[in-house]
Order: structure tokens, then sequence, then C-alpha cells
């Protein structure tokens, strides 16, 4: 059954390659856990033949209750000819919707807002559906996800995206797979497939133990674009520490 499972989170995803990325996006779990602080931080740069772009962010987040993981961001960007500058503040929120490792697969809910330091962008939400799960050693996500700007001077229309990973967890501390994320325009009108964009690549995660109740986690990737409006190469990290 978990097998089955596996599969239709594999395949939902692949179907859609084709959120709404930037250099330091990381792929979501619906996973929750009551009480966990975590200090996180995020990097990333992505480059294209001519020109780079990096992003960074800072956040502190709380487990409120086993249903609801809540999360502050002040994020950071630099940009081509530019110094490393002050972009926006974001509001992270994460609703596990099912219990654990009850069912065959474990589903969350991500509700997301961004206020720009750019006025002209307005608002920004992002609502995405996740879910995650896992065979023997195998754990697999696929997350959907849905993006729209809010009294911004361009009128951005609602975006669609996502994202996928698939990791072996060999043991606690290291644990190898891949990642993926894009792109595919308006969610209730696709762009033609030669302007969506799809990053993938290898990753690694770990969890290190720091004391009781203390931990630090990290992830990385290095994702290979496709797609015209896709960067060449994106090089992503996370580290949290958690307690």
């Amino acid at each position: 059954m978990k097998l089955h499972a596996a599969f239709v989170v594999a395949g939902v995803v692949f179907a859609c390659q084709g959120a709404l990325a930037g250099p330091s996006d990381y792929v979501y779990t619906p996973t929750v856990e009551a009480g966990e602080r975590e200090i996180d931080f995020k990097i990333g740069s992505a480059r294209t033949a001519d020109e780079r772009e990096s992003a960074a962010s800072l956040g502190f987040g709380y487990g409120v209750n086993e249903h609801w993981f809540t999360e502050l961001y002040v994020k950071y960007k630099q940009e081509p000819g530019t110094a490393t500058f002050y972009d926006a503040l974001e509001w992270e929120n994460k609703f596990q919707l099912t219990e654990t490792g009850k069912y065959p697969l474990d589903l969350g809910v991500l509700v997301e807002l961004e206020r720009p330091k750019n006025r002209d962008e307005g608002y920004e939400m992002k609502l995405g559906l996740l879910g995650q799960t896992e065979f023997g050693k195998v754990q697999l996500n696929g997350n959907l996800l849905i993006e729209h700007h809010y009294r911004s001077v361009d009128g951005d229309p609602a975006e669609l995206g996502y994202q996928w990973q698939a990791k072996y967890r060999w043991k606690k501390e290291f644990e190898f797979g891949l990642q993926g994320m894009g792109e595919v325009g308006r969610w209730d009108e696709w762009a033609p497939a030669s302007e969506h964009t799809h990053r993938m690549g290898p990753a690694v995660f770990g969890k290190l133990g720091t004391g009781p109740r203390q931990a630090i986690a990290y992830n990385a990737a290095w994702l290979v674009g496709t797609g015209r409006a896709a960067a060449d190469h994106t090089l992503r990290a996370q580290v949290e520490f958690e307690f």
C-alpha cells in the first residue's frame, strides 16, 4: 500500500513538470513537531550564462501544537550589479492534516504571506498542498504550490509550481537523494512547454545531535535548469538549529 502511494505522489509531481522558486527556496515537508523551536538559515545562488542572482533568509520558527508550525523570515537578495539588500518579510505557516505514518500518505497545507520591500510588488501569498510517503528507507515528497501577488503594479496572475524530493535515509547524520522544483505558468492556463522552468539535481540531508532536544539539521542541493527562463545552475543550502 505504501509503495503504491509512493508511485502516486511521484506520478503527480512528474506529470506537472513543470514553485516559483528563488535561489534559496527549499522543499517543504508536511510534518510538524509540537514545541519545537528553530533558527533557520537558507542561502542560494543561481547562475545563467552571463549573470548570477543570490538570496538568503534568516527565520525563527515554533511548533505551536502537533498540527501547526509557524515561522517568520527576514529575506535578503543580491542581483547582478547590486550589493546585498533587504528584500522582504515573510510569514510561513504549515498545517499537518494527518498523523505521521498513520496513513500511506502524510498530508499538509502551506500558507505563506510575504511583504516585499518594493511596495510596487504588493503582497505575495503562497498556498500549497504538501505530500509525503515512504517505503523502507526511501522517502518521497511532492508539493503543488500556487502563488499570487495582491495589489501589485503589474497585476501578476496566480501561478502554479511544484516541488519534489526523493531521499535514501542511509543514516540520521547523512542521507542523499534528489530534489526538483519549477513553474508551469498561470494556474488556470499553463504556458507553452518551452516557457516552463524546471530545476533538478542531487541533494544531501542530515541531522546532528548537539544536546538534549537539540540538533543541527541541514540539506543542500545542486540543481540544473531547463527551459528558457530557468537558471542554468542553482546551488542552495539550509541549516536549522532545533531546540
